[in-house]
């Protein structure tokens, strides 16, 4: 019984520590953040646990290698109860702390709103077969094809679509995934912490082309995000002045 005892205590203080514990390592989005936190909070319930299963199974095999056929196992109330409260314990840890990341907005954005208060990038990325356009609503309406680039410690909304049947929109470092629909918008949130060019790629098998549905999302101080926005609306407006007056000449 004091075993038992002992066994339930030691799972109950690295269920405490789990839920103190921070990352060490510098994490690149909010969104990887609060995931990977998840990941390792669940993996220090989830050691002792195996450890615990795995010196029980050992000592079982030892001790019994030699009985030539299997007895019966008594009763034993107190051990039932003790297992029971146990697991109902790290049930509820799991559930409580998976709610906690799955309810926060840079994990789980509800709806399509985007909270212009905190001075947003907005970018609109729509698949079609078999690439991306990446359009900024909020600075033009702008494309720059395949590429994403936003600011660092700015909150981002991509509003992901799709022109034609069901992508998949993934960039695994930056722990953002969420699936372009034809017809409809799905919207995800995060604030990028490091600089750097993270690979993002489509997620649905969407045809022959599929493998090369490749985009890019690089993440630059707030200085260089300016002048790369201030290129892409020159070149915009070079771009529909050029082709007003050709418009115009062609009618004259």
């Amino acid at each position: 019984m004091r075993k038992t005892r002992f066994a339930l205590a030691s799972l109950l203080a690295t269920a405490a520590m789990a839920l103190v514990a921070t990352p060490v390592a510098a994490q690149a989005s909010a969104t990887s953040e609060l995931i990977n936190q998840l990941n390792g909070e669940l993996l220090y319930v989830a050691i002792p646990i195996t450890v615990l299963v795995e010196v029980i199974l050992l000592y079982t095999v030892i001790k019994f290698r030699n009985s030539e056929r299997a007895l019966p196992t008594k009763e034993n109330r107190r051990l039932e109860i003790t297992w029971t409260i146990a697991t109902a314990i790290i049930l509820l840890f799991v559930g409580v702390a998976s709610y906690g990341v799955l309810a926060n907005e840079n994990v789980t954005h509800q709806g399509n709103d985007i909270a212009m208060d905190d001075d947003p990038v907005v970018v609109t990325a729509e698949a079609y077969q078999w690439g991306w356009n990446m359009y900024y609503p909020e600075e033009g309406n702008f494309s720059s094809g395949n590429e994403i680039v936003i600011p660092k410690d700015r909150p981002v909304y991509f509003q992901v679509t799709s022109t034609d049947v069901i992508h998949g929109f993934h960039v695994p470092e930056l722990a953002l995934k969420q699936d372009a629909m034809p017809g409809s918008t799905n919207t995800i949130k995060t604030v990028a912490y490091e600089e750097g060019t993270y690979q993002g790629y489509c997620t649905e098998y969407c045809g022959v082309a599929h493998s090369q549905m490749y985009f890019t999302v690089d993440v630059v101080s707030q200085d260089e995000y300016q002048n790369w926005l201030d290129e892409q609306q020159s070149a915009n407006s070079e771009s529909s002045g050029s082709s007003n007056s050709t418009a115009t000449n062609s009618t004259q």
